[in-house]
């Protein structure tokens, strides 16, 4: 048997794709368009060791995926084989919290949704409409990074704002990277050799956007990411918490409009408004040459994620595994080594060896006797898309 599916990650400027077998799960091609919309277009193509690439101009995500469709035709495999397209979709709001395949429906309801993620649903839209022209006899299924958190209590989604305006506007926390947690939070209870609702859970998705997850035996019962992806941890350009006054103060005493405190929070904060990089290797090398503003952005940066584990620890009432993942939490062992060093009167034991470890596979960084389990566990958001994909076309 095999049931190959095709899986789009659609920017606003470039789409990401991989081909999976959702049977044997083997990854049987890999590409990246880059640039749409701008003078010169790139997309690169791999399957198997041999990666190919052409550069012209792909005005839309349309054309973009036409010409995605001819690398499979020149070099495959064979895009009549795949069984479904899965959409890696950021807002379905609390409309849209299980994956599902895609309608004229499901598009009207995303469009409405747009307004609470204005930088991702636009070119995600713009995806699906251009692969349903490109492959339209086959479903297409949306994967929400919202779907995981639809389980969240209403103590941990509910904003204290009167609650008439709440309803009106959908205003919730509704939470981000849920791909990744609900896949890192299972291959823990795989890698464990336990059951997945046996455990206490706490996993963290250090990326350039970053979140944290309490899950309580099973369910997602809060994350530090809310109504946007602006909320929570300091992360590479987003500021995460701030005091909401903040807003207002900018906006009077320093002329900032709407717009421009947008953008400030979203593009210019962060590690990059801190430490003027939003590279952790970047960072590191800055704080051994004694940059002083770069120490202190690393210094907050552990302090806004120990505020959180802290917190849901709390929350769930102890926690059996604390696990880190994306590109700084599987990558940067001195990140890891100085959370888990504040978290020793909390039951966490690191193993230095284990944790100074490069792999590329899950694996434990605690010491055998530590009363909390640490992890690595690598992140496969593809991989999670392709098993919710094929278990939606399997009914």
């Amino acid at each position: 048997m095999s049931t190959p599916i095709l899986l789009l990650n659609a920017g606003s400027s470039s789409i990401k794709y991989q081909v999976i077998d959702a049977d044997d799960e083997r990854v049987l091609a890999t590409g990246l368009i880059e640039r749409i919309g701008q003078e010169l277009s790139r997309i690169k193509h791999t399957v198997g060791d041999e990666t190919f690439t052409e550069e012209e101009s792909y005005p839309n995500h349309t054309v973009a995926l036409a010409a995605m469709v001819t690398m499979f035709e020149e070099h495959g495999p064979a895009l009549d084989q795949v069984k479904a397209v899965g959409h890696r979709t950021v807002h379905g709001g609390d409309k849209l919290t299980h994956s599902t395949v895609i309608d004229d429906h499901v598009i009207e309801t995303l469009e409405e949704l747009s307004p609470l993620a204005p930088l991702h649903n636009p070119p995600g839209i713009a995806g699906i409409r251009g692969a349903r022209r490109a492959l339209p006899n086959v479903p297409h299924v949306a994967v929400f990074d919202t779907a995981f958190f639809s389980s969240l209590p209403p103590e941990a989604y509910t904003y204290a704002v009167p609650t008439g305006i709440a309803e009106q506007y959908s205003v919730r926390r509704y939470g981000f990277h849920g791909t990744s947690h609900n896949y890192v939070s299972h291959t823990v209870a795989e890698t464990l050799g336990v059951d997945y609702e046996s455990l206490k859970q706490i996993v963290c998705h250090l990326g350039n956007g970053a979140s944290i997850s309490a899950i309580d035996h099973g369910v997602a019962v809060d994350t530090s990411m809310g109504l946007t992806p602006l909320q929570g941890l300091v992360m590479g350009t987003r500021s995460g918490d701030v005091d909401p006054g903040l807003i207002f103060y900018l906006h009077r005493e320093a002329g900032f409009s709407v717009d421009a405190i947008d953008n400030l929070l979203n593009k210019k904060s962060g590690m990059i408004g801190l430490a003027g990089a939003s590279d952790f290797r970047d960072i590191s090398a800055k704080i051994e040459a004694g940059d002083e503003r770069a120490k202190i952005a690393l210094d907050v940066y552990i302090h806004r994620l120990l505020h959180y584990i802290g917190a849901y620890m709390a929350i769930l009432g102890g926690v059996d595994t604390i696990t880190f993942t994306a590109g700084v939490g599987e990558n940067d062992p001195v990140i890891r080594a100085r959370v888990c060093e504040r978290l020793a009167g909390l039951g966490v034991k690191l193993d230095p060896e284990r944790n100074a470890e490069r792999s590329s596979q899950p694996r434990v960084i605690s010491t055998d006797d530590s009363p909390v389990t640490v992890l690595v566990v690598p992140t496969n958001e593809e991989l999670q898309m392709a098993r919710e994909v094929s278990a939606v076309i399997a009914g």
